[in-house]
């Protein structure tokens, strides 16, 4: 028999990852204000039908691990990083769309605590096909924030502008260079150190944000190597003090970096292909010594390098380091579980269209008609639907600590919602990261053997979920990091889990209310 004749199963077609969803529509209707809901609602979906089509088409682009090259054919060192077409495409993709940019400027004015609510939603549709860009969008959303908070006005009209740009042809991304090889997330015994460019500088000169220090030291993940800038941490001070002398630097890749009227490079390291100022960048005394190699995240560019007197300019106080990076560690916390949930949500929905087309007992029933499959897929369906509300939880938290307003009631005041938000955000990381792969795997079986197929891609997406379990903190880590979250504050001695009871205690007593509400009306069973 030939391969055509037969049997010939019909293909799962995929489902919009927003208007079919079986819960984000319903989930951004309750927290998005009226006014906002249609105009986003149909941009997502919008969005949700380029995933499943021009962006898929450049997702199967984007497979192709990126390559080194070390070495000219003269014998010099190049260091050049080559991505696939795909994976720059994807980034300029990302860039366009806002998963960035919506998250400051404009949208924030115009959408306020609600801008960070649209962002993590077009956040998690790309993550079906984006193979994970969003790693170096991480960097760059928390990147922007600390310049934000933190940036001379230099740093803010050369790197942070082009950070939260929406053209492609003019927008930074950025690394994230910490980890070392005495220790993962115990920076304690970091390396790399940093000394002023001007020996001779005063002390006050040398505090300053935006004082220029040159960097020495060895990263051994640096992932986003490809990027324009990173934020790099170094010691400024006595090793024995431990973290307590690592001060935080932002770390050009290349020099000169591109002018306003410079196009950004992108996908390579070192360029002989544009001029700035006259002159070809040079990579700034980094030396990749070799690409790592990953169970997943293959599209990524991950390595280990060196740094010789690499220029970089301080960001925030001298010795501060730790504090100053933490903001960039709250935000990439978000995205990592973000990661995590939008693989799950593709997952299942490929298990959704496979269910609708899949037929049993010789053709006559559909896989969506057979209970025991359906609750196996309705058990999948419970966990997507708790984390993804507990994540948008979170995320409206992160929005009300950047755009903060005044407010009558204790549970909406700054302090509270920074230490609420201060407590859920290990907690979501953790528990997606824990939760949606065990999820992901069971919408494979549901696929039976076909399940198991590279071409479906439940497979990669579970392979670069699982990086989610160690990176920006193992759930030890976390836990850890909660507890110390937890600690009264210094300013004045409140507990933080007081600010999260207080508004549980909020939210049933409103729930008790509107349930005797309910009773005196007559609309108890409603």
């Amino acid at each position: 028999m030939k391969i055509e004749e037969g049997f010939q199963q019909a293909i799962p077609e995929l489902l919009n990852g927003f208007s079919e969803d079986i819960f984000l529509p319903s989930l951004l209707k309750r927290i998005l204000p009226r006014e906002f809901h249609g105009e986003i609602a149909r941009d997502l979906e919008r969005l949700g039908r380029d995933i499943n089509g021009s962006i898929r088409a450049i997702g199967l682009l984007a497979d192709s691990s990126p390559t080194l090259t070390q070495y000219s054919q003269w014998g010099h060192r190049i260091d050049t990083l080559h991505t696939s077409e795909g994976w720059r495409k994807l980034k300029a993709l990302a860039v366009t769309e806002g998963l960035v940019s919506h998250n400051y400027n404009d949208t924030r004015q115009q959408y306020g605590e609600y801008s960070r609510i649209y962002a993590f939603a077009k956040t998690l549709l790309f993550v079906a096909e984006g193979r994970v860009v969003g790693c170096p969008i991480s960097m760059t959303d928390g990147c922007a924030r600390v310049l934000e908070l933190h940036g001379t006005e230099e740093m803010k009209h050369a790197i942070y502008d082009r950070l939260v740009s929406s053209d492609p042809s003019l927008a930074f991304t950025a690394g994230q260079f910490m980890t070392e090889r005495p220790g993962g997330s115990d920076l304690s015994l970091t390396e790399t150190t940093a000394r002023p460019l001007d020996a001779n500088a005063n002390e006050k000169e040398m505090t300053k944000t935006g004082a220029k220090y040159l960097l020495d030291g060895f990263k051994w993940f640096s992932s986003a190597t490809d990027s324009e800038v990173a934020l790099a941490l170094a010691r400024t001070g006595d090793p024995a003090l431990g973290t307590r002398s690592l001060s935080l630097f932002l770390l050009p890749l290349r020099l000169p970096l591109p002018t306003d009227q410079t196009p950004t490079p992108s996908g390579v390291l070192a360029r002989r292909d544009i001029l700035v100022d006259g002159k070809f960048p040079e990579n700034n005394g980094i030396t990749i010594h070799r690409l790592k190699s990953k169970i997943g995240t293959h599209s990524l560019p991950t390595a280990e390098l060196s740094l010789t007197n690499s220029l970089a300019y301080l960001v925030g106080p001298l010795n501060g380091g730790i504090k100053t990076i933490s903001t960039v560690l709250q935000i990439t916390r978000v995205h990592s579980a973000f990661h995590s949930v939008g693989s799950l949500a593709r997952c299942l929905n490929i298990a959704r269209s496979f269910a609708n087309v899949r037929k049993i007992e010789g053709g006559k029933k559909a896989l969506r008609d057979v209970p025991l499959h359906v609750s196996s897929l309705a058990c999948v369906a419970v966990t997507y639907r708790a984390i993804l509300g507990f994540a948008f939880g979170v995320v409206h938290l992160l929005g009300q600590t950047e755009t903060p307003s005044p407010s009558s009631s204790s549970s909406s005041s700054p302090p509270s919602i920074q230490a609420r938000f201060r407590l859920l955000n290990p907690t979501l990381k953790a528990f997606a990261a824990f939760h949606c792969v065990p999820a992901m795997e069971e919408c494979m079986a549901a696929l039976g053997g076909q399940g198991y197929m590279e071409e479906n891609a439940i497979g990669r997406l579970i392979r670069d979920a699982l990086v989610e379990k160690i990176w920006e903190g193992t759930e030890n880590v976390l836990a850890l990091d909660l507890l110390r979250a937890s600690a009264p504050a210094r300013s004045d001695g409140s507990e933080p889990i007081t600010h999260w009871t207080r508004w549980a205690e909020g939210i049933l007593e409103v729930a008790a209310r509107k349930r005797i509400n309910d009773r005196e009306d007559g609309d108890e069973d409603k």
